[in-house]
């Protein structure tokens, strides 16, 4: 199975690891992982900005990029939800509407593609730790993805996972809304952080690279000792 790599914006610039733990995790199952290296940012900053003429440039030129890839993946839900979302944007666009579709249809989030394409639940990782998981805005409102994080992470050996007190609530981060309503953004990851310190964890797990800067953010500068880690590198530890 052949699988190119959407390593999104926040990966590529702050934490290439989890780019290569993806790949890692992917090849394991026998995928031969691929990276256009002309890829850009999905668009979403700018789309949510307004600026939708600027943005579709930004769109088409990702199609394109990767056109001829059987899959795309990519380790963060909210960016791979605004892929997925090409095809709304287009839809009334005689040129670019088929393709649209069907780039949407190929677009998945690693725990997305791994338990609902490769019929994966178990990577064969193990991680000792008291980890606790936040789900995402955009990866579970948006593209819907709410069980696979959690059920890889079930069967990671050795891993102590507990339950987020009011998990589904937001991190305050929204991409623009931290910067535009930034005494509410900072009220919310205060709150989000207080129930991660509440959980008494040592790792703070996530998929989506965004929220778990802001998160963690808030916790180093409160001193609190937890990490943060992506869900790619708890399935790539071994």
């Amino acid at each position: 199975m052949k699988v190119s790599l959407f390593i999104t914006c926040l990966s590529d610039i702050f934490t290439a690891n989890v780019g290569k733990d993806t790949v890692e995790v992917l090849e394991r199952f026998g995928c031969e992982v691929d990276f256009p290296d002309t890829q850009t940012c999905c668009g979403q900053p700018a789309y949510n900005s307004g600026y939708l003429k600027n943005t579709k440039e930004t769109m088409k030129h990702m199609m394109k990029v990767f056109r001829h890839s059987e899959y795309v993946v990519g380790p963060s839900g909210s960016c791979v939800a605004m892929l997925r979302g090409y095809a709304d944007v287009f839809k009334d666009d005689p040129e670019w509407a088929e393709e649209s579709k069907q780039f949407a249809a190929k677009c998945y989030e690693l725990s997305q593609f791994l338990v609902d394409v490769l019929k994966i639940t178990d990577v064969g990782s193990t991680f000792t730790g008291r980890v606790t998981y936040h789900p995402s805005c955009h990866m579970t409102r948006i593209l819907g993805v709410k069980e696979a994080p959690l059920q890889l992470l079930g069967n990671v050996k050795g891993i102590d996972l507990i339950g987020l007190p009011q998990a589904e609530d937001c991190c305050g981060f929204g991409g623009t809304f931290a910067v535009k309503q930034s005494t509410i953004s900072g009220e919310m990851v205060q709150e989000k952080a207080d129930h991660v310190v509440e959980t008494e964890a040592e790792y703070l797990v996530g998929g989506d690279m965004a929220c778990l800067m802001n998160i963690g953010g808030r916790l180093s500068r409160e001193g609190r000792n937890v990490k943060v880690v992506h869900l790619a590198e708890i399935l790539n530890h071994r």
